[in-house]
């Protein structure tokens, strides 16, 4: 018994073939037998969070998806936040190098489940807790995330995170479903040389904004 339940989606892909992903059945799933998401602040409220296919999380992978794919094989790619890895999936069957990240203790089992469900060769994955150092985990080209900015991160952990993992030359794709918590965000982000672009996303089924920062 797994401790919680789970659905199978065929989520479409603009532009490419259709991707199967395992997810939770619902927000109300919990198990935690041994205590390993609470040691690293996931409290049962938010523990089912990462097994969700949030709206961002599309906007994301159709942004992968969009991208020139002789670009997307010449970086180095890390996404933070992966949750299921939908955006990471896309671009790793496309040819990318991509490391995708989390902090939840399942997001790498319900990854290798829909790589293999998708038929896709293993990909890198790492724990990873914004607040902490993971000098192993390297720096990339390109990192990318959706729906992160989720608290008003005044003291700039995001961020930071952020900066110890870009190369001198970055380009970091944040999407954003307008929570409001931006400022503080880019505040830090332009603090560490970072320029931003922002692209208004308007339609039936989202309303966000893409940000995209260079240095």
């Amino acid at each position: 018994m797994l401790g919680y339940q789970l659905k199978w989606q065929t989520i479409p892909i603009a532009g490419g073939a259709p991707l199967m992903i395992r997810s939770l059945l619902d927000k109300q799933q919990y198990h935690d037998p041994d205590g390993q998401a609470m040691r690293v602040g996931i409290s049962s409220a938010t523990w089912s969070l990462f097994g969700q296919l949030w709206p961002s999380a599309h906007v994301l992978a159709a942004q992968m998806m969009a991208r020139d794919i002789d670009d997307l094989r010449g970086k180095h790619i890390l996404e933070i936040g992966c949750g299921l890895g939908l955006a990471s999936l896309v671009a790793h069957r496309r040819g990318a190098d991509v490391c995708a990240s989390d902090a939840h203790p399942l997001a790498q089992v319900f990854l290798n489940a829909n790589t293999q469900l998708n038929h896709l060769p293993d990909m890198d994955y790492s724990q990873a807790c914004w607040g902490r150092d993971y000098p192993e985990l390297g720096q990339f080209d390109l990192i990318i995330g959706s729906d992160v900015l989720y608290e008003r991160d005044e003291t700039g952990v995001l961020a930071g995170f952020i900066q110890r993992h870009a190369l001198p030359h970055c380009e970091v794709l944040i999407i954003d479903p307008n929570r409001g918590n931006r400022a503080p965000f880019q505040r830090h982000m332009q603090r560490a040389g970072f320029e931003l672009s922002e692209t208004k996303v308007v339609t039936a089924e989202y309303r966000g904004r893409i940000l995209r920062y260079r240095r």
